[in-house]
């Protein structure tokens, strides 16, 4: 997104990362209605000194850090995943009784299915998700938010919007959670078996953090890189989008299954699990060199 920002006529020195035609759009006219997303982003670079923070790591995202500190002529310096991880928390009484059913389940035979805070899905790609999922025949535990004052009447929100008949056809398959769900716990079970998400970076992260393999669905504004990024590193597959920016439920439902179940996934479950063992041998270098840099700053201040 810096590069948009910074360099919009020239191409990105990158090809498999990259906008297609409809999400650069989407991002421009989100941009345009909101332009304090871009400008908050450039002024708190600008407005650092010498070095920057990010949330990441440098064996996967090197070279872009590396061209990201060209564009504004400051070192990008990356802090690790910086993941927590899970406690009790007061809300997770209200979903216990999903870890009950989870604990039920076979090893790494449940999806996790969420699409983040900010976003609220459209009810076509409700519908396209619910029936991917329930074609897929794979247990899932799905995370569903409306707009503030949509949620509660005792769930009759959700049943007005999930397609007829939805919640019966797969029965104790699934399990649908309104509103919120300790995400890192949820990730860290070993019985959850991939992640469909929307790819914000944070999401991007804690999967990656815990080996569990990325089904990405990318939305809006950043999450289209981080979903090419995930294909790139090896951690995920993306279920691509029509040129008119419709979801398909039949294709969500074929890569949940390729990358849960199917022989041809078996790479992909593996990357994720080496990352996982690759952030856990790094443990804090990514931190011992942020001490570094900021003893430098300071000295040299």
């Amino acid at each position: 997104m810096f590069h948009c920002f910074r360099k919009p006529w020239i191409e990105f020195p990158f090809p498999t990362i990259y906008y297609r035609d409809y999400e650069y759009s989407e991002m421009k006219r989100l941009l345009e209605c909101d332009p304090t997303e871009r400008d908050g982003a450039c002024e708190g670079v600008e407005r650092s000194c010498e070095i920057v923070l990010v949330k990441g790591f440098r064996d996967t995202e090197g070279k872009y850090i590396d061209y990201v500190t060209s564009l504004f002529g400051k070192k990008f310096v990356p802090v690790g995943p910086l993941v927590q991880e899970p406690i009790p928390d007061e809300k997770e009484d209200e979903s216990s009784g999903i870890f009950s059913w989870l604990d039920m389940k076979e090893r790494k035979s449940t999806v996790f299915v969420s699409f983040g805070s900010e976003y609220f899905l459209t009810k076509e790609d409700m519908d396209e998700i619910a029936y991917g999922l329930e074609v897929s025949n794979i247990n899932f535990i799905w995370v569903v938010r409306f707009p503030k004052g949509a949620n509660g009447h005792n769930g009759l929100m959700l049943e007005k919007t999930l397609p007829r008949g939805f919640l019966e056809r797969v029965g104790d398959r699934g399990k649908i959670l309104e509103g919120w769900a300790p995400q890192t716990k949820m990730l860290g079970h070993e019985n959850i078996g991939g992640f469909v998400s929307h790819c914000g970076w944070n999401s991007v992260i804690e999967s990656m953090n815990f080996g569990v393999p990325i089904i990405a669905v990318p939305m809006q504004l950043d999450q289209p890189i981080n979903a090419r990024l995930v294909e790139e590193i090896g951690v995920g597959v993306e279920v691509v989008r029509d040129s008119n920016k419709r979801l398909s439920g039949e294709r969500l439902a074929a890569v949940i299954e390729q990358v849960v179940m199917e022989d041809c996934g078996e790479v992909v479950r593996q990357k994720a699990a080496e990352m996982r063992e690759k952030l856990k041998s790094k443990g804090d270098e990514e931190i011992d060199e942020v001490v570094k840099e900021l003893v430098t700053l300071c000295n040299n201040s």
